[in-house]
C-alpha cells in the first residue's frame, strides 16, 4: 500500500462545516428535485437526464475517526471502501463486511446493499452500522439510531437508494485484521455435495471459517472457497498483475494472500468481467495492466460505451450491411435465495441464463434482519447470493427485459430477494408488494414530503 494515510482522514470541524453547507443548500430550495454530484457510481442502470439540481457531496469522502478501543469508525458517506479499508488497516482493524469493488462507497453499500464472503457471519453491510446522520429533503440533518426518535428512518435506509435521504456519516463496527488470509479451494463436479459443504462451512460454531464463497463455472464444475485470518508468513500470491484470481480457483487447492490483497482479490478483473475489455489476454495485460486492472477503469469504459450508444451503432452498421441482427440482453443481477431453494434456482439458471461463471456468496442475516423495512429477511436463516453479470442472446420477438423478468419471477417464486442496483422490470403493484410500499409511502411523507429525492420505483425501475 503506497498511499499517504493523512489524505484518508477528515476532521470533525471540516465534516460539520460541509454538513452545514449541504443543509443550507437543501433548505434554500426545498422540494425541488435533487441528485448527487459525485465522482463514481456502481449502478448498472442508467437514468434519464431529467432536470435536477446537483447536491455536491464529493467532499464527504474520508474517515473522520477510528477508535480502536471501542472498535468503531466514523466514516463519511461518500468514502470508498478502498479508502475506508486502508484507514482501518493502518490501525490493525478491518470492516466486518467489505464489498468486492474498491469504488463502492460506504453510504452506497448501506442505502443499496453490500455483501461479501464474511456475510454469513456478519450479515450485510448495513448490519454493521450503529448510527447514521441523514440529510432529509427539507435540509434537516437527523441522527438515526436503532434506539432514538429516528429509528424508523434508520431501519428504512437500506434499499432506499437515496430516496428517503442522503447518508452523510456512518458509525461502523470494526474487527481485528490479521496480516494474511489463508484460502482453501475445493472443487466439486456435483451440486449436492457442493451445497452441503457450503452449508456445513457456514454452521455457527467456533470452528467456522472467517470467509466462505463459491463459484459455479458450469453445471458440473463448482469451487468452494473457505478462508481464515492467518499470522504466519509464507509465499503470497499476487493477482494485481499477470495472474488472474478466478482462474486460480480451478488450479490450486490452497493459497495465501495479504489481508489487503484478499479483500480486493476480485477488483483487478472485476470478478471475471475484464475479459469483455480484453484484459485477460496476456499481451494486453502486460501492456496495459498497470492502468486497467482496477474496477474504476472498467467503470469509465462502461460509461463511455453507454454515452456513445455503441451497441445501437453496431446494430445500425450490421443492418446497413445486411448482416444478421444479433441481439443480446444485458443481465446483470444479484439475487438472494433461501439455501433450501438453491438447487431449483441453479437448475433454472443454467437452463435459461447460463452466464458463466456465477458467484455464490452465503448470507446469514442478523437478529435485527426482520426490522429492515425495505429489505427484510428472516433472521438467522441462510441465503445464497447469486451474482451474474453478462449478456444472453435474445431475439426481436422477445419483450424488452425478457430474461431479467424471468429472473425476477423465479426469485420471487422461491421466496428470495433481488437487489435493485441493476435494471428491474417489475410492474408497479408487484414492486411495492415486495418492497413494503405501505411503509415506504408513510416514511416518504414524513421525511421527504415534497419529493426532493424522487420515488424508489421511479428511480430503480423507471430509471427517472
Amino acid at each position: 500500500m503506497d498511499r499517504n494515510l493523512a489524505d484518508l482522514f477528515d476532521s470533525w470541524e471540516s465534516y460539520r462545516e460541509t454538513c452545514r453547507d449541504l443543509s443550507h443548500a437543501m433548505s434554500a430550495r426545498a422540494g425541488s428535485p435533487v441528485r448527487l454530484a459525485k465522482k463514481t457510481s456502481n449502478l448498472f442502470r442508467t437514468r434519464s437526464g431529467a432536470a435536477a439540481r446537483r447536491l455536491d457531496v464529493r467532499r464527504l469522502c474520508r474517515v473522520i475517526e477510528i477508535d480502536p478501543e471501542r472498535g468503531i469508525a466514523e466514516v463519511e458517506g461518500m468514502t470508498t471502501f478502498e479508502d475506508f479499508t486502508d484507514a482501518a488497516l493502518s490501525k490493525g482493524l478491518r470492516p466486518p463486511v467489505v464489498p468486492e469493488l474498491k469504488t463502492i462507497t460506504v453510504g452506497g453499500a448501506v442505502s443499496g446493499l453490500g455483501i461479501e464472503a464474511s456475510s454469513f457471519r456478519y450479515g450485510l453491510v448495513h448490519e454493521t452500522v450503529g448510527e447514521m446522520e441523514i440529510l432529509c429533503g427539507d435540509g434537516t440533518i437527523r441522527i438515526c439510531r436503532p434506539d432514538n426518535e429516528n429509528a424508523d428512518l434508520f431501519y428504512a435506509i437500506p434499499n432506499s437508494y437515496g430516496t428517503l435521504g442522503y447518508i452523510l456519516r456512518l458509525r461502523v463496527k470494526l474487527l481485528p485484521a490479521g496480516p494474511f488470509v489463508k484460502l482453501s479451494h475445493r472443487r466439486f463436479s456435483d451440486l449436492t455435495p457442493f451445497l452441503s459443504e457450503m452449508e456445513a462451512a457456514c454452521a455457527q460454531s467456533p470452528q467456522m471459517p472467517d470467509f466462505v464463497e463459491g463459484v459455479a463455472f458450469a453445471p458440473d464444475d463448482f469451487v468452494l472457497t473457505m478462508a481464515r485470518l492467518a499470522h504466519e508468513p509464507g509465499p503470497v500470491s499476487d493477482y494485481k498483475g499477470m495472474q488472474i484470481y478466478h482462474r486460480s480457483l480451478q488450479s490450486r487447492s490452497e493459497d495465501l494472500l495479504t489481508m489487503r490483497d484478499f479483500l480486493w482479490r476480485w477488483d483487478p478483473d472485476w470478478f471475471w468481467c475484464s475479459r469483455t475489455f480484453g484484459m485477460q489476454n496476456p499481451l494486453l495485460r502486460r501492456l496495459f495492466g498497470r492502468w486497467m486492472l482496477r474496477s474504476s477503469s472498467y467503470w469509465k469504459i462502461q460509461a463511455w460505451y453507454r454515452k456513445w450508444a455503441v451497441e445501437e451503432r453496431v446494430h445500425a452498421v450490421r443492418k446497413a450491411l445486411h448482416l444478421p441482427d444479433e441481439r443480446f440482453e444485458q443481465v446483470i443481477q444479484d439475487v438472494e435465495v433461501p439455501m433450501e431453494k438453491a438447487p431449483e434456482f441453479i437448475e433454472f439458471y443454467f437452463r435459461e441464463i447460463n452466464i458463466r461463471p456465477c458467484w455464490i456468496c452465503p448470507i446469514r442475516p442478523l437478529e435485527t434482519a426482520g426490522r429492515w423495512t425495505l429489505y427484510a429477511m428472516e433472521p438467522g436463516a441462510l441465503y445464497l447470493n447469486f451474482g451474474f453479470w453478462g449478456s444472453v442472446r435474445t431475439s426481436p420477438d422477445r419483450a424488452s427485459g425478457h430474461f431479467n423478468r424471468r429472473v425476477e419471477s423465479i426469485v420471487q417464486a422461491l421466496g428470495g430477494r433481488k437487489s435493485l442496483y441493476s435494471q428491474s422490470f417489475f410492474p408497479e403493484d408487484e414492486f411495492w408488494s415486495l418492497y413494503n410500499g405501505t411503509a415506504y409511502q408513510h416514511l416518504k411523507s414524513k421525511y421527504d414530503p415534497q419529493g426532493a429525492f424522487g420515488n424508489l420505483y421511479q428511480k430503480t425501475v423507471l430509471r427517472q
